[in-house]
């Protein structure tokens, strides 16, 4: 054990202390985030490709990520050739995490129906359509991330979207392959905020989109918050998290595994548990120390691991001790999660009262990892408290609504007293005018 991985250990809090209320608000504004940082660099490239298109994005591409694809919007990425060249293992479980996500949204699509009625002569109602086209973003270049192309894209195909696109540089087979699963129609061949911009206001190459979506860096959330309004986004995704619920009857080796799983994503991630008792947080906090040295120092692609899941347990890596499950439902809807594990006896009674979360991992036998690749739902969730407003990306994310309104000639005669009356209370004389000629 190195001695980095020594002293990466959950520091233990108890209520009722000083230390314990200072934690908890700062957790409780792990939201914030520094793009005011970085904006004024995106807003310079956002300018760049609003007025020179293609031109400004493979320039941004050349100069931040050392390449110059020949065609900026590939239609023909060959997404059927790359899933044939995985291993059958690997082909296999991306068929069967498409397939399950797929039928989880399917069920989201009956929530989402167009629906009219007639009361006393008018007509009125909600027409439910898809958007025409939507964006999705995934890092690329080292990284690859092909469960987060299915997360995003399944989503958008079963709602009905007709042009799906995939920002990404320079991406992989695996990730190719789920943009063929997922029903992806073409790769923008550029990542960081100039992808972003691309879809955004569109380009030569590539159509405007009405929606972008999935998780980037600090460069792609600083530019997703600045073309909202010119188009739609999912959410400002901060660092992944998880915050594992505990009493006596769950193991410490699968609390640590879990709350591992999220900090090997970033030095930045959130790995929070609320347990019960001392005994349970200094056995978690042990394990956590005892498979942080287990863990292999490089991934397969050469990534650092070890070393990235230590600095997040070191930094931002707590145990918040109460003393019984009333204070702990309070405090985990105060931190509202992104990943919240229920590993006690009656979970069921937790998840009642557990009115803030992305997403509940219900019992000793539901890993987070599960959710992240095969259970169904998306695992692009609310971030750093978000999930007290915010949900989880789905079928919803991707269609439009339009109120319909249809008044009968006696309608009208019936209501245009009380809408004349508003309209001029309001001083709006064009108003009532509207109604009055009509009437006769």
């Amino acid at each position: 054990m190195n001695e980095e991985t020594k002293t990466a250990a959950l520091e233990t809090c108890l209520d009722q202390t000083d230390r314990f209320q200072e934690l908890l608000q700062a957790l409780a504004q792990r939201g914030d985030t520094d793009l005011e940082r970085v904006e004024p660099a995106v807003r310079e490239i956002l300018k760049a490709v609003r007025a020179e298109g293609d031109a400004a994005v493979l320039r941004y591409v050349h100069q931040f990520e050392g390449r110059q694809p020949k065609n900026l919007l590939v239609r023909d990425y060959g997404g059927k050739e790359a899933l044939a060249s995985l291993s059958p293992n690997l082909r296999s479980a991306l068929e069967i995490a498409a397939d399950r996500i797929r039928s989880y949204h399917l069920r989201q699509v009956e929530q989402q129906k167009t629906f009219t009625y007639e009361e006393g002569g008018v007509l009125l109602g909600s027409r439910v359509t898809p958007v025409q086209r939507a964006g999705v973003y995934a890092p690329g270049g080292k990284a690859c991330y092909p469960s987060s192309v299915l997360m995003c894209a399944v989503p958008a195909q079963v709602a009905g979207v007709e042009e799906i696109y995939l920002a990404s540089p320079d991406t992989s087979p695996e990730v190719r392959a789920a943009c063929h699963l997922a029903g992806v129609t073409a790769l923008v061949d550029a990542g960081g905020a100039q992808a972003i911009a691309a879809m955004a206001y569109g380009t030569e190459s590539v159509p405007p989109v009405d929606k972008i979506v999935g998780p980037g860096n600090i460069f792609v959330a600083a530019a997703k918050r600045l073309v909202f309004g010119q188009v739609d986004i999912d959410s400002i995704a901060g660092p992944s998290e998880i915050l594992v619920l505990a009493d006596d009857s769950a193991n410490p080796d699968v609390v640590a595994a879990d709350l591992l799983s999220q900090a090997e994503h970033d030095e930045d991630a959130y790995p929070l548990l609320i347990t019960l008792s001392e005994e349970m947080a200094q056995k978690c906090s042990a394990a956590v120390e005892q498979q942080l040295a287990a863990l292999p120092e490089l991934d397969s692609r050469g990534r650092p691991r070890r070393a990235v899941a230590a600095a997040s347990v070191k930094n931002h890596g707590h145990t918040l001790v109460v003393r019984s499950r009333e204070r702990l439902l309070a405090v985990a809807n105060q931190l509202a999660g992104e990943h919240v594990s229920i590993q006690m006896e009656a979970p069921e009674e937790i998840v009642d009262g557990l009115t803030r979360a992305g997403a509940i991992f219900i019992g000793h036998h539901t890993p987070e990892a599960a959710g992240d690749y095969l259970a169904g739902p998306s695992h692009v969730l609310p971030t750093g408290g978000a999930a007290r407003f915010g949900a989880p990306l789905g079928v919803y994310d991707f269609i439009s609504r339009s109120s319909l309104i249809g008044y009968s000639a006696q309608a009208l005669r019936e209501q245009a007293r009380p809408i004349c009356d508003l309209a001029r209370a309001e001083g709006l004389e064009a108003h009532a005018r509207a109604v009055e000629v009509r009437l006769k």
